[in-house]
């Protein structure tokens, strides 16, 4: 009871400002949504209690507009008799739309660049990529009458709204598609593409009914998405295409490489602006972000005649006074107040501005490298369509679960996932740490990519699989790739190679998995129909507790004490490891071992120690999966304690 005392005063000192006007409607549902995102839906203690007030409230006000639209389209007056006298029978009809946006070609505009600032421009274009489709969603629904009620989940590049079944609201969504992708083809060529889908349904579809209904949607959704972008143009786009003209005078811009007109240094308008934007998007200081009137003041191009800009609490007030800004979006915390349209969760972490001074912080006595992790969640598609599903029951496979599960998903990867960082946990040598030497280029819906020093990327991936794991309860899953490079490795290069990565560790069957410092070879998996997978490739358990946790802590406990065996044992080890289908190899890799032996007069300890060291050594060489491990846990340790010097440097 007390809990909800404390809920209704800080609703009532929410509310107490706002007004009930059209200008506060984005306001009253961060007030909503700070408020009551915790407290179930029902008090039934019978009914699972797994939706949110927030959420059911949302949703609800989202259905009550689109009734009403829809109702309004056919001339509807009595709404008493078709909604509750008939309700049974308006529950089969196809009242809504079901309809997707998706931005296409996010990979290549980020990571697409060649600047001395990669850094910084990679942080700022992944941002004003995040902003955009925010932007165009609330253009959606502004040109729609709607609110943000009806944004059911928003994040990577995507974003899903619900709509009334009307003729108008069909034709202005294929208008909306149309203007968006004429500016982006003005703005950004054909680097950017936005595509959507609508699908028909009822409201029995949306809670599951008949069975299977529900997921039938999201193919649907799918596959009408796969048909626009087999048909991005329109003709005529495709003539507005073939009709532009590049005149003499204009250049290649030295950072995202697009023909146009240039300054001094060699740079287009748009990276001018990014690199103006791009140290207040990651400030502290800087609380806010504005679409305003693009000759309003500078800043980079939205939809609409806008312009994204930044400011302070100062900025905010101005902008509201002035009536300045069309809306403005609060940064990591809830902000109320006229023209506010929401908060968006932004993971700017960061303790490094440059690749290279990343890179150099690197552990105090190994290699100076850049990390790179890149992850998304497994199967979130089928989790959106089919995560609630029961053998023996269905009514979990509802559009409420599906908002609060892509909204809970949103909060990890652009909020909690900065607390993963700025908290460290697993550290390879069991030293605490008070930081991560880190950045967060993109952290969205259900995917993330951070670079930093290479062991403070690859030791908080195991921390964030662990927290997501705790997060989600074991229901969903992370894959992922880690590369090590050094800090003047090109971005985009870097960015494919760990999306093969990435993409490797998903094939693995039951997914769940990362792949890092790959070997060059394949191993083969008895128990999965002889699937062959890469030597780099593991299951989070498995690297955790075989890689990292058992070999990696023996080899470092030999070598770290055995002062007289230098790295070059530790090659050739490598070596031999990599040739063990050869015989002589094995009469060398044990003759290698016993080289290792320490002199006579030496302490029991050290004797101790290496006999455990033999032992494990030799019985690890004779099963594939403990060569395979061993190996990466030798390249680990080698990172670890190998100076820049070393003659046997690679990424």
């Amino acid at each position: 009871a007390r809990h909800y005392r404390d809920i209704l005063r800080n609703l009532e000192d929410n509310l107490r400002g706002l007004e009930w006007t059209k200008n506060y409607v984005n306001s009253l549902l961060d007030v909503l949504e700070a408020n009551l995102s915790f407290v179930p839906s029902s008090t039934n203690r019978k009914e699972v209690a797994d939706i949110s007030l927030y959420d059911h409230v949302r949703l609800t006000a989202a259905f009550a507009a689109c009734i009403e639209r829809y109702l309004a389209a056919e001339g509807e007056q009595d709404y008493r008799r078709r909604l509750f006298v008939q309700g049974k029978d308006f529950y089969s009809e196809k009242a809504f739309l079901l309809s997707v946006l998706d931005v296409s070609g996010i990979q290549k505009f980020i990571y697409t660049i060649s600047s001395e600032k990669a850094l910084k421009t990679l942080r700022a274009r992944s941002f004003y990529l995040d902003f955009l489709m925010e932007h165009m969603a609330d253009e959606l629904l502004d040109s729609l009458g709607l609110t943000r009620a009806n944004l059911i989940y928003s994040g990577g590049g995507r974003c899903y709204v619900l709509l009334a079944n009307t003729e108008q609201m069909k034709k202005e969504f294929d208008a909306f598609l149309h203007r968006m992708n004429m500016w982006c083809m003005e703005q950004f060529d054909i680097a950017l593409y936005l595509s959507g889908s609508c699908v028909e349904c009822s409201s029995e579809m949306l809670r599951d009914e008949p069975r299977g209904s529900y997921a039938a949607l999201h193919r649907m959704l799918s596959q009408g998405l796969s048909d626009r972008k087999a048909h991005r143009y329109t003709s005529e786009e495709i003539v507005r295409l073939n009709e532009r003209k590049v005149k003499d005078d204009t250049r290649e811009c030295k950072v995202c490489r697009h023909v146009g007109h240039v300054n001094d240094e060699g740079i287009c308008p748009f990276c001018r602006g990014m690199q103006e934007l791009s140290s207040r998007i990651m400030d502290q200081e800087y609380e806010f972000f504005a679409a305003v009137p693009a000759d309003a003041r500078k800043g980079l191009p939205i939809p609409g005649g806008y312009a994204l800009t930044v400011g302070n609490g100062a900025s905010a007030k101005a902008w509201q006074q002035e009536c300045d800004a069309l809306r403005i979006y609060g940064k990591n915390r809830f902000y109320t107040g006229k023209a506010v349209a929401t908060r968006l969760w932004i993971g700017d972490y960061h303790t490094g501005e440059t690749f290279e001074e990343l890179a150099n912080c690197a552990r105090e006595n190994g290699i100076k490298r850049l990390g790179v992790l890149r992850a998304d969640v497994d199967d979130l598609g089928h989790a959106f369509a089919m995560g609630f599903s029961r053998q023996e029951d269905q009514r979990y496979v509802t559009i409420s679960r599906t908002a609060g599960l892509s909204r809970q998903l949103s909060l990890f990867f652009k909020l909690h996932i900065r607390k993963i960082l700025a908290h460290p946990e697993f550290t390879l040598d069991g030293k605490k740490k008070d930081f991560r030497h880190a950045a967060i280029v993109y952290s969205g819906g259900d995917d993330l990519f951070i670079v930093g020093a290479w062991d403070d990327v690859l030791e908080p991936s195991v921390d964030i699989h662990r927290n997501f794991a705790r997060y989600t309860e074991h229901t969903l899953t992370l894959s992922a790739g880690i590369g090590v490079y050094p800090h003047n490795y090109p971005i985009s290069v870097m960015a494919n190679e760990v999306a093969a990565l990435e993409e490797k560790s998903k094939n693995l069957p039951g997914k769940n998995a990362v792949t890092l410092l790959e070997d060059g070879e394949e191993h083969t998996l008895p128990d999965a129909g002889n699937r062959k997978i890469s030597d780099g490739t593991y299951h989070w358990d498995e690297l955790e507790s075989a890689v990292l946790g058992e070999k990696y802590q023996h080899i470092s406990r030999f070598f770290d004490a055995s002062k007289e065996h230098g790295k070059n044992f530790l090659y050739n080890l490598l070596g031999l490891l990599r040739n063990r289908g050869e015989k002589i190899n094995f009469a060398r890799y044990v003759y290698l071992l016993s080289r290792m032996e320490p002199e006579k007069g030496a302490g029991e300890e050290a004797v101790a120690r290496y006999r455990d060291f033999f032992s494990r050594m030799v019985q690890w060489i004779q099963k594939d999966e403990d060569v395979r491990q061993l190996k990466t846990a030798i390249q680990i340790y080698a990172y670890a304690t190998r100076e820049t010097r070393d003659e046997h440097e690679s990424h």
